[in-house]
């Protein structure tokens, strides 16, 4: 119903836009606000409501009231990241910066907006969250250190591929222990884990590395330094993953979802790079997903 839409696609790729923007040209992003009045600036992101209206009305599910919630949650942000940096120009981290990061984070985990869309397309909800914080993070905050850059180097891979291979035999044994993972003897198509491993990285893999490890760990470090910052951020990647193919609470996929953090913490912060902890992660779900779901 929706494959051949024009429309969504358009829609598809307006959401896209910011993530790929900030991915690959985050010094043109950064600027894009630069002269403007701060008003101005905390206005913008309003936009990101439009892809909203165009999945929406052509299926009869657009909805008034939820058009102003997605128009006014990317403003909300900007404001408050806003008001941080006014606060905070040493970028030590406020209680407006993680408020910001708790909503977003609580909102994705627990599906507060998804509600809004037709069925099966509640990943705009977080992609345009995720646009909303790119926005409000770089363009607004100006936040250094966050390593959002996916024009992978050699290190990069080197980085990620290591914690991949140091986590793997851990994960293993402990989630086959645990009675979370199950092997299964097949060998997908190589087009197919292809599509698997992109879709995993660019969908998954980079909003949460860049959620937790480019924003929350990287504030977290400024306050309590690598070790701590490692050790929280890991254990909060831990519990998102608490209601995920469980209808209570999933301790076992917490447990090796916190470790797993743990190594996309090391692989972030060895060079502060995004794309070395999505890889690293993007490598896990996929080889989990192919072989031992």
């Amino acid at each position: 119903m929706f494959a051949m839409n024009p429309v969504l696609v358009i829609a598809a790729i307006l959401t896209l836009l910011p993530l790929l923007a900030a991915a690959f040209f985050a010094g043109r992003v950064k600027g894009f606000g630069a002269g403007l009045p701060d008003w101005v600036r905390m206005l913008q992101p309003g936009v990101l409501v439009v892809p909203y209206g165009l999945v929406t009305w052509p299926v009869g599910a657009f909805r008034w009231g939820w058009f102003g919630v997605y128009l006014a949650v990317p403003v909300v942000v900007a404001g408050m990241l806003l008001w941080a940096r006014r606060v905070d120009p040493e970028q030590r981290g406020t209680w407006r910066d993680f408020l910001v990061l708790g909503a977003l984070g609580l909102a994705v985990d627990l599906r507060w907006l998804e509600g809004a869309w037709p069925p099966h397309l509640a990943v705009f909800s977080k992609m345009l969250l995720l646009d909303a914080g790119i926005y409000g993070f770089l363009v607004v905050r100006e936040l250094d250190g966050v390593g959002f850059d996916l024009r992978l180097s050699l290190r990069d891979v080197r980085i990620g591929l290591r914690e991949f291979c140091f986590y793997t035999p851990v994960a293993i044994g402990l989630g086959l222990a645990l009675g979370f993972l199950h092997a299964h003897a097949i060998w997908p198509k190589p087009l197919l884990l292809l599509g698997a491993f992109v879709f995993t990285f660019l969908f998954i893999a980079v909003p949460e590395e860049l959620f937790f490890r480019g924003w929350l760990q990287n504030l977290l470090e400024r306050r309590w330094g690598r070790g701590w910052s490692l050790t929280v951020t890991a254990v909060l990647f831990g519990l998102s993953h608490f209601n995920k193919r469980a209808v209570h609470f999933n301790w076992r996929y917490v447990v090796l979802a916190a470790l797993a953090g743990v190594f996309y913490g090391r692989a972030w912060r060895q060079e502060r790079r995004v794309g070395a902890s999505a890889l690293t992660h993007a490598c896990v779900d996929t080889v989990w997903s192919q072989w031992l779901r």
